[in-house]
């Protein structure tokens, strides 16, 4: 008979675990799902016309006119599709249809299962990259003691200082999501920020939280992020800067109270190690970190200080890029490439020292590379099963016609269960808008309405959906998605009376 000292403690599946079970799920759902596709537009630049795809796959071209746009009665600009503003196709109204999709047998079911986690892999390469290659930089500015020296001297700083990091990076990271939509880029700030802030008395709870809450608040209380509110604008047929003033009360709102949340937590363990939501890991993760008693005894060298400035000015080259340039992952890559081949020059590594610092710390990151492939996965699986659209459908029927606080309300939930299949911010918005933006003219409310509903139902299931960031983020940090639940389910209340209460505003407003 086992003790109570001997029974084994139960844990919370992995990060792997989780994003499978999800997939399974999924690929059940599409089963008793049926298939069904809307009609789509795309502007063709190469010819200069429309493309029109039916939902039986057909493809028919159309002259790019305000005319052909008004026959099919998708309520957008011509130029919106020739500037390049709408990118990607867009869902015709009131042309759903149910297409002949042969529902895959038991070994073709298990043969998608598998094949749609390889494909996902194969599609994320590009993140995968990033990831893999920042990973090996890190290892690099590790190797030659720069993080450890430069840590030991931060220290001293910032005592009697320390609530000032989660303001700060908190509210800068926050910026970067409502701006421009800074999300999968914040992996890079984890190796860098978990010791700075256990130096400061924080845990590894408190990183995450600073960090994910900062671009999920940011990237859900969107102002002018290009690929959640002005596609989804455009696509609605509005000018998104009409409800700028209530977007930026809300995201100052929903900011200032994730802060204090954090800030309460953080003051806690600060007190008592042990109030930590990973007091019991202390010994075995956050001490690999601290390494605070070598790196006082060495000196701050000419070589450590330049290798910590190039690194950052990689960071200053990779915001600016993506904020100004529209970089994407392919670029961001290429700058911590050119990074880690500065890094060669010098950080006084040897040969040898050097190809191996950059192998390992590309090694420590391959477990999140593999989770951002599994995560496209379930995606996959909708597109490939044809059930997205018909859940749009579904949901676009139900809500239609009903008085105008609770459309907007309800309007909100649903985009919370779309959000989680759709994890696409941009994609999400020009399948759905234009069929759920015209139902806002049938209750009587704006269409802003609609993006706001949109925004934060999304963005406020980002906060928890495998399929999502926080997996990602959790395991950069080797946290249980238990015990982040544990620490946020509160704020998740909180934040989704703000919504809520926003929301209501909104019909005020505009």
């Amino acid at each position: 008979m086992k003790t109570k000292s001997t029974k084994k403690k139960h844990q919370f599946p992995t990060a792997y675990t989780v994003i499978i079970v999800v997939l399974l799920l999924v690929q059940v759902l599409t089963f008793f799902i049926p298939a069904g596709d809307y009609a789509t537009i795309a502007y063709n630049s190469a010819d200069n016309n429309f493309i029109v795809t039916k939902p039986n796959g057909k493809k028919v071209k159309a002259p790019a006119t305000q005319g052909t746009l008004n026959r099919y009665k998708v309520k957008l600009s011509v130029n919106k599709f020739k500037n390049g503003t709408i990118y990607k196709p867009v869902a015709i109204p009131n042309s759903y249809e149910k297409i002949d999709v042969k529902k895959p047998s038991f070994w073709q079911a298990i043969y998608q299962f598998l094949s749609s986690q390889v494909n996902g892999i194969a599609q994320s390469i590009d993140i995968i990259a990033f990831v893999l290659i920042l990973g090996g930089c890190i290892g690099i500015v590790h190797a030659n003691g720069a993080i450890d020296a430069g840590m030991a001297a931060l220290s001293e700083r910032i005592k009697g200082k320390q609530v000032l990091l989660i303001i700060i990076v908190m509210g800068l990271i926050a910026i970067g999501g409502t701006t421009f939509g800074l999300a999968e880029e914040t992996m890079a700030f984890y190796p860098i920020l978990i010791p700075v802030f256990l130096l400061a008395g924080f845990d590894r709870m408190t990183v995450v939280a600073t960090i994910f809450l900062g671009t999920s608040i940011g990237s859900m209380a969107s102002t002018t992020n290009p690929f959640s509110t002005v596609i989804a604008s455009n696509t609605a047929g509005i000018n998104f800067t009409d409800a700028l003033p209530l977007r930026i009360a809300m995201w100052l709102t929903c900011l200032i109270v994730g802060m204090i949340y954090v800030i309460r937590y953080a003051k806690k363990v600060q007190k008592d190690p042990k109030a930590s939501y990973v007091y019991d890991e202390f010994n075995q993760e956050d001490q690999k970190y601290l390494n605070a008693d070598s790196s006082e005894k060495q000196k701050f060298t000419w070589r450590q200080k330049l290798t910590l400035i190039i690194f950052a000015l990689a960071f200053i080259i990779m915001i600016w890029g993506v904020q100004q340039k529209g970089w994407y992952f392919t670029e961001i890559s290429v700058v911590f490439l050119a990074t880690a081949y500065i890094f060669a020059l010098v950080s006084g590594l040897n040969e040898q020292k050097f190809i191996t610092s950059f192998v390992n710390g590309a090694a420590d990151l391959l477990g999140v590379a593999l989770t951002i492939g599994l995560a496209r996965s379930v995606s996959i699986v909708m597109e490939d099963s044809h059930t997205s659209d018909t859940i749009m459908y579904f949901f676009s029927k139900q809500i239609s016609g009903m008085p105008p606080l609770l459309f907007i309300w309800v309007m909100f939930l649903v985009y919370i269960v779309l959000g989680f299949f759709i994890q696409s911010s941009s994609g999400l918005a020009v399948l759905s808008m234009p069929i759920m933006a015209p139902l806002a003219n049938v209750v009587g409310i704006d269409r802003a309405s609609i993006i706001d509903a949109y925004n934060w139902g999304q963005g406020f299931i980002s906060l928890l959906a495998p399929t999502g960031l926080i997996l990602m983020s959790l395991m950069m940090v080797n946290i249980g998605f238990d015990k982040w639940f544990k620490f946020c389910w509160k704020l998740l209340v909180i934040e989704f009376g703000i919504c809520l209460g926003f929301l209501a505003l909104g019909l005020v407003v505009y």
